[in-house]
C-alpha cells in the first residue's frame, strides 16, 4: 500500500490555489487523524479503505467541489462547524464582523440578531464569546436553520437560537442592540460566479440584483425599526461596495457611519448606529 508521503506527493490538484493543504485535509479525514499525524508518520502505509476514500474525495476536489463540502465541516473563529451545500462556506473575512461586534457591545446582557445566518457561523461565534448575550440567527431557508441548530446543539451554546425568517419578516416588534449580517452582495452578472468554490455554493446566498446591493438596501431600510436606541447595524459587503453602503446608511439616518478593513486591506464591512 502507498505511504502518506507518497499519496501527498502524487496528489494532483492543478486548479486548486491551495493544493497541498487540500490534499492534507482530505487525507487526514480519510485516516480519521489530525493533520499533524501526516507529518509525524509520513512513511506509514495507508490502508485500503482510507486510500479509496482519499482517492474518491480527491477526484471530487479535482472537479472543483469545495473541500468544506466534501468533508462536511469548516473552521470559523474558534469553532468547527458542520456545513452543507444549502449554505455558504464560512470564510475568514467574515470573522471581522465577529471581532467588530465584540468590540462594540459590552459583555453585559444584550439582544443580538444575525440576519441570513446560514450555518450559524456568526451567531455561534458571538454566543461562544459572550455567554450573557442572547443571540438569534435567522434564515429564509429551512435547511439552513436546521443546520445552524445542529451546530448549536453540538457546541452546546444555550444562549443562541435559530428561526426561519426572510430578513425581518418574522421579527415584528423585536428590537436588538446589534444586528449583524453577511448578506448576498454579488452582482448578477459578476464573472466570478463561474469560478472556484462559488460555483458550488447556493446562488441565493451570493447574488443580489444588478449591482449586488438589493438585499443590503432592504436591510438598511428596515433595520431601524428593529434596533434599540443607539443600536448598531453591521454589514459585510464586496470590497468595492463600501462607499455605496455608507451612502445607504447615511441616507437612512444612521450615525457614526464608517467602514473597516479586512486583513487584505479591503473595506470589507460597513456599520452605523441608530441615532
Amino acid at each position: 500500500m502507498p505511504t502518506i508521503q507518497t499519496l501527498l506527493a502524487n496528489a494532483d490538484l492543478p486548479d486548486s490555489p491551495s493544493a497541498r493543504l487540500d490534499a492534507e485535509l482530505l487525507l487526514a479525514a480519510a485516516l480519521g487523524k489530525p493533520r499533524s499525524h501526516l507529518r509525524t508518520w509520513p512513511e506509514k502505509e495507508v490502508e485500503a479503505a482510507a486510500f479509496e476514500r482519499f482517492s474518491a474525495d480527491l477526484a471530487r476536489r479535482r472537479c472543483g467541489e469545495p473541500v468544506a463540502y466534501i468533508l462536511g465541516r469548516q473552521g470559523f473563529w474558534s469553532l468547527e462547524l458542520d456545513v452543507a451545500p444549502d449554505t455558504l462556506i464560512p470564510r475568514p473575512d467574515t470573522e471581522l464582523l465577529v471581532e467588530t461586534s465584540l468590540a462594540l457591545l459590552s459583555a453585559t446582557p444584550q439582544q443580538v440578531l444575525d440576519l441570513g445566518t446560514g450555518s450559524g457561523a456568526i451567531a455561534l461565534a458571538l454566543a461562544s464569546e459572550r455567554p450573557v448575550w442572547s443571540v438569534l440567527g435567522v434564515d429564509r431557508i429551512a435547511e439552513a436553520v436546521a443546520l445552524a441548530e445542529r451546530n448549536r446543539q453540538r457546541l452546546q451554546l444555550g444562549n443562541a437560537s435559530f428561526a426561519q425568517s426572510h430578513w425581518f419578516s418574522a421579527l415584528a416588534g423585536r428590537r436588538f442592540a446589534l444586528i449583524v449580517s453577511n448578506p448576498p452582495y454579488i452582482a448578477a452578472d459578476d464573472r466570478h460566479l463561474g469560478e472556484g468554490d462559488v460555483r458550488f455554493e447556493p446562488a441565493s446566498a451570493l447574488v443580489s440584483g444588478p449591482d449586488g446591493l438589493d438585499d443590503i438596501r432592504l436591510i438598511v431600510a428596515q433595520a431601524p425599526a428593529h434596533l434599540q436606541p443607539d443600536g448598531w447595524l453591521l454589514l459585510e459587503h464586496g470590497f468595492e461596495q463600501a462607499g455605496a453602503v455608507r451612502e445607504l446608511l447615511d441616507a437612512a439616518g444612521f450615525a457614526g457611519v464608517h467602514s473597516r478593513h479586512d486583513l487584505a486591506g479591503h473595506e470589507r464591512i460597513s456599520l452605523g448606529r441608530r441615532a
